[in-house]
């Protein structure tokens, strides 16, 4: 059965659940044509009209070793070996935070030396898994913070598209949401005051700039303030990851989208009494990390998303 069918044939609240999730995607590749953005399944033919193509990952939490996930860092490289077998290397690779599970050295080496393998330019933004403290701050800075401000946050521009990385997690709030805080709204505005309403937009940042779970830490508090500031373009697309489930939501211009982790799921909001690593039966676990193929048509057309997992 379809999602669709199975959201159709479902309660209202189970079926809006359904409409906006996706239980898949360790990686997506995107690509933007025309100032629109896209995403296509990790491996299969590049798209001929494609401006570009860049790759999201997120959550790889090495350093976890529970029996959930004993090894995030073998769940890593398969995503990796995904990229890897692209008939034509993505532009360069987003990762949207918590790169490690306890931000020691060591941690932040082995997945560096993990990407590196890639030989594609990286773009990180911090998880809350990777700045614990000060020391962690400086420890995540030197490796991950080419180009960032003492905040970790940063602009860049690729071939026409303006894109983002924003630090939500150095300042949590009640029950874990994020934050942003006044300096780096105020970088924010200035940062995009020569943009024209035309330019492309990405931004990503690793806790979810829309409120999807409040009481789970799962939202930022002053994402509006932000939002605000970007609402007058026309394509705007935010990444995040955090959540470890790939969910979805189409507002007038504005595409957000969180991906899966590579190392292990969450439960659905409402299915659990908390968040945390969710243990799936042995031998499941790949079912339940995968990829995702999901379109995104210019206009108001909703993302259509078809699902593949690891184990597949």
């Amino acid at each position: 059965m379809s999602k669709h069918d199975e959201a159709m044939k479902a309660g209202p609240s189970r079926r809006r659940l359904l409409e906006c999730m996706a239980w898949t995607g360790t990686g997506m590749v995107w690509s933007f044509a025309g100032g629109a953005p896209a995403s296509r399944l990790l491996g299969s033919a590049q798209a001929k009209d494609a401006g570009f193509t860049f790759v999201q990952i997120s959550d790889s939490h090495i350093g976890f070793d529970k029996p959930v996930n004993p090894d995030p860092a073998a769940t890593l490289n398969e995503a990796l070996d995904k990229i890897a077998a692209l008939p034509a290397p993505p532009d360069f690779i987003i990762h949207t935070g918590d790169i490690t599970h306890l931000a020691a050295p060591e941690q932040f080496d082995i997945a560096l030396q993990n990407i590196a393998r890639l030989k594609r330019d990286v773009h990180y933004a911090p998880g809350e898994h990777d700045i614990l403290d000060a020391a962690t701050a400086k420890a995540y800075m030197e490796r991950f913070g080419k180009g960032a401000r003492d905040g970790a946050y940063y602009s860049f521009d690729h071939k026409g598209v303006h894109f983002i990385s924003l630090n939500n997690v150095t300042d949590l709030k009640a029950n874990g949401l994020g934050s942003l805080g006044g300096p780096q709204l105020a970088w924010l505005a200035d940062d995009l005051k020569d943009k024209t309403d035309s330019t492309p937009i990405v931004v990503f940042c690793h806790i979810p700039l829309w409120t999807i779970a409040p009481e789970w830490g799962w939202g930022t508090q002053d994402s509006l303030a932000a939002l605000t500031l970007l609402a007058r373009f026309g394509s705007l697309t935010v990444l995040n990851g955090h959540i470890h489930q790939t969910m979805q939501k189409i507002e007038g211009n504005a595409t957000f989208h969180t991906a899966r982790s590579t190392a292990f799921p969450q439960p659905a909001p409402g299915t659990a009494p908390a968040p945390g690593p969710l243990k799936v039966p042995p031998g499941q676990l790949r079912s339940v990390l995968g990829i995702t193929d999901v379109t995104y048509a210019p206009g108001n057309a909703r993302l259509a998303i078809t699902d593949s997992t690891l184990a597949g």
